[in-house]
């Protein structure tokens, strides 16, 4: 009677050494991310691993060009998706993707936002000009697409000089959402989804027009540890169940 509890104290030894040991073996499959994707892959994340049981899928999360220069230093990476398609371009261009590999997978809006109360008191695109608004929220045009889209609206409306000294400049579009949640800047550029996923705690104004409609496309990349793998992960994204998860957080259809 006595043996009792030591073969569940060995049993459950076993189990916890052949749980850790599945843990080990599982297959990673690295997926760096536009700050953008964030929720709709987090929810995508779980969906995959259920698909293809014994894989791990590790997001890496950042602005489109961040995440394109950490690929072209080396950095472990089997999927890329990019908030534009300028990042994706760079990809192709210098090897990491296979041409004709890369794919469009949603659209989004730009919207220029406000804090939940509005202090500045903003009502159109033009107000930003006023001595009420004394600070503007906007990715950085070199590094992040949310950025470089604002830049471009408000350089086609010849404001962009003018509203210069006004920017403070986000590392993401995710940074400029925060600012606006807490309150930090008048007013700032952020994806329709992203001032969504912001609730009560900020205002949308209006919708930004834009020459080019803000694409997200995503490839396999070249050197993936299992390129087929890689390119389910993409597969995965573009089928009805991707896409009804990408339109819950509130993407369009390509």
């Amino acid at each position: 009677m006595k043996r009792a509890p030591l073969f569940a104290a060995v049993a459950l030894t076993l189990a916890l050494v052949i749980g850790f040991a599945g843990n080990a073996l599982a297959q990673e499959l690295i997926v760096s991310a536009a700050a953008s994707l964030t929720d709709a892959f987090s929810d995508i994340e779980p969906a995959f691993e259920k698909a293809h049981p014994g894989v791990d899928v590790v997001m890496n999360f950042a602005s489109s060009g961040a995440l394109y220069r950490q690929i072209e230093q080396g950095a472990p990476a089997d999927v890329y998706a990019s908030a534009n398609p300028k990042w994706m371009k760079k990809a192709v261009e210098n090897g990491f993707v296979i041409k004709g590999d890369d794919q469009i997978f949603a659209r989004n809006s730009l919207v220029l936002a406000t804090p939940a109360d509005n202090p500045a008191k903003v009502t159109t695109l033009a107000d930003l000009t006023g001595g009420s608004v004394q600070s503007i929220g906007i990715g950085t045009p070199e590094t992040v697409p949310a950025g470089q889209y604002a830049k471009g609206a408000l350089t086609a409306k010849k404001l962009y000089g003018t509203l210069t000294p006004k920017m403070i400049f986000a590392e993401s579009v995710r940074q400029v959402l925060d600012y606006l949640s807490r309150g930090e800047v008048d007013c700032g550029f952020v994806y329709g989804t992203d001032a969504v996923k912001a609730g009560k705690k900020v205002t949308i104004i209006e919708e930004i027009p834009l020459e080019k409609p803000v694409t997200y496309p995503i490839a396999a990349l070249k050197e993936a540890t299992d390129p087929a793998l890689a390119k389910a992960f993409v597969a995965f994204i573009r089928s009805d169940e991707g896409i009804a998860l990408l339109e819950a957080r509130g993407f369009k259809k390509p």
